[in-house]
């Protein structure tokens, strides 16, 4: 039998699985850069308005975070705003598809099922790479097809199209060769997601210090790329040269393993179980605290990022009208730096609602992968075992928007000297996003209660979501479209006044889809596969 037998019907039934999934990212990766060009072509209609804000961007804070600008267009400052963020989430989902497809079934003992059939060693590898090509040359493709079509220069849309398609590439190869060194498909995601981590930090030291360290990472060369600003191309060759390497890699790594087994020993553990782990919420805080610290590291880093950035809007010299008008709408009308300041919370909250939706579906996972059984079998009732979860989801998330708010204070408040005050007014604006971040948890407790085979549109709601508030108004969208969104309602906190009612009513929201979740948790079958 062939290593490879049985790749095409793996292929079919992973894109069957993931259809929604998939369809999710690829729209909103695909939709992102076009929608940011076009509000660009608004807000910067003339050079003189462009050559105004590139001061702004070579603030070092903002250096650190999107990069250096490397020209002075549209197309250049879309590449600039929209490049990291589309570099890391098409990153994101290959390697957490590619995993899913290997690592994560052999964990549930599925691939060996599989394995007992005619498929060979090498298919299921194969297919997940596969399929995850296909989405991230989807992705690049629809993404050069948006920005040309919004008008901007063929080859540099082509040139962004194929960075993130590559980065996509990259990571999933990547990915494939993680999958191997762990029996734990966390694990495996961690260290890939570690990876993509550290380039990510290792180019921003590189674009504010020496600038050979962002040769080192693949965010550095996706950016040096330089879509609309004289195009690399070879440097589309580090992308592939790295891919075959980790690629063959992957495929080396099977024949040095057993089938669930990793190349990594795992770490024996303690004789006896911490007393701690004798309650279902010391069981919680185990399965959470990984994920619950490194965003509060990532997210006091981006608070102060933003904080410090927020200093060189407020220096910005005659901003032009369409600048003020859109920081006004996204984050209100009571000074310029105001406005950016909270306009940043708001994208902070959107962030912060991944958190949320990813401690809240954990109660998914632990159902689906027959964990959940061995707790029910004991004295744990249902809404006891799902409230262990949602408390890191409710308090997590609330903990992760004040770490954003004390960090932005701090470094903004240093800057204009007013550190007490500048940190009540930011960690009001952070806490003020809780609400509508435990709107999309709640959606997702209702959907593990109601239908929990279709939780994966969780994520459809937070996208839908974000591109409602950031797009809905660029495209024209009546407002009672864009009210359906949970952010479209939280003051807009520190740049407009607070008013209680719109938060009222999303913390009502959220604890009736609470609700509605563990009641139908609690009348339904378990587990659900």
């Amino acid at each position: 039998m062939s290593a490879l037998e049985g790749t095409r019907a793996l292929a079919r039934l992973a894109l069957r699985l993931d259809r929604v999934r998939l369809s999710i990212w690829i729209l909103g990766l695909a939709v992102m850069p076009m929608g940011t060009a076009a509000n660009y072509q608004k807000l910067y209609p003339t050079q003189a308005d462009l050559q105004a804000v590139s001061g702004v961007l070579s603030n070092p804070s903002l250096v650190a975070m999107s990069g250096p600008l490397f020209g002075l267009n549209i197309g250049a400052l879309t590449a600039w705003k929209i490049g990291i963020t589309e570099f890391i989430l098409v990153g994101l989902m290959s390697m957490l598809t590619v995993v899913r497809h290997t690592r994560t079934e052999e964990e549930t003992g599925r691939l060996e099922l599989l394995r007992a059939t005619t498929v060979g060693r090498y298919a299921p590898l194969t297919a997940a790479l596969a399929v995850t090509a296909i989405a991230d040359v989807t992705i690049g493709l629809l993404a050069a097809l948006g920005l040309m079509g919004v008008g901007l220069d063929p080859a540099g849309s082509f040139a962004f199209g194929l960075a993130v398609a590559l980065f996509g590439l990259l990571f999933a190869a990547i990915a494939a060769f993680t999958a191997q060194l762990t029996q734990s498909a966390r694990a495996a995601s961690g260290i890939a997601g570690a990876i993509l981590g550290g380039t990510y930090l290792l180019r921003a030291v590189g674009d504010t210090g020496p600038s050979w360290l962002a040769w080192l990472s693949p965010t550095g060369w996706a950016l040096h790329m330089r879509p609309f600003a004289g195009e690399r191309w070879w440097i589309a060759l580090l992308f592939v040269g790295f891919a075959v390497v980790f690629g063959v890699g992957g495929y080396t790594l099977i024949d040095r393993r057993d089938v669930g087994a990793g190349l990594l020993p795992d770490r024996p553990g303690p004789a006896s179980a911490a007393p701690a782990l004798g309650s279902p919420l010391g069981l919680a805080w185990r399965l959470h605290r990984g994920l619950l610290l490194g965003w509060v590291v990532a997210l006091a880093l981006s608070g102060a990022v933003m904080g410090g950035a927020a200093v060189g809007i407020g220096n910005l010299d005659s901003p032009n009208q369409q600048l003020t008008d859109i920081l006004s709408r996204m984050g209100g009308t009571a000074g310029l730096t105001d406005a950016f300041l909270g306009a940043i919370y708001g994208i902070i909250g959107q962030l912060v609602a991944v958190y949320a939706i990813q401690a809240t579906l954990r109660l998914r996972q632990e159902e689906s992968t027959g964990r959940v059984e061995s707790i029910l079998a004991t004295r744990v009732g249902r809404v006891r075992w799902a409230a262990s979860h949602l408390v890191f989801a409710v308090v997590g998330t609330a903990l992760l928007l004040a770490v954003a708010g004390v960090a932005g204070g701090l470094s903004y408040g240093a800057q204009v000297h007013d550190v007490a005050g500048q940190t009540g007014r930011l960690l009001g604006a952070a806490l003020v996003q809780l609400p509508a971040a435990l709107v999309l948890a709640g959606v997702g407790v209702a959907l593990i209660g109601l239908m929990p085979k279709l939780t994966t549109l969780t994520w459809a709601a937070l996208i839908v979501s974000a591109l409602l508030v950031e797009l809905g108004g660029l495209f024209g969208l009546n407002q009672y479209v864009v009210d359906a969104a949970p952010f479209a309602h939280v003051p807009k906190l520190p740049g407009a006044a607070f008013t209680a009612m719109p938060v009222v009513w999303l913390t009502v929201v959220a604890l009736a889809l609470g609700a509605v979740g563990l009641l139908g948790l609690r009348r339904r079958d378990m587990p659900v596969g």
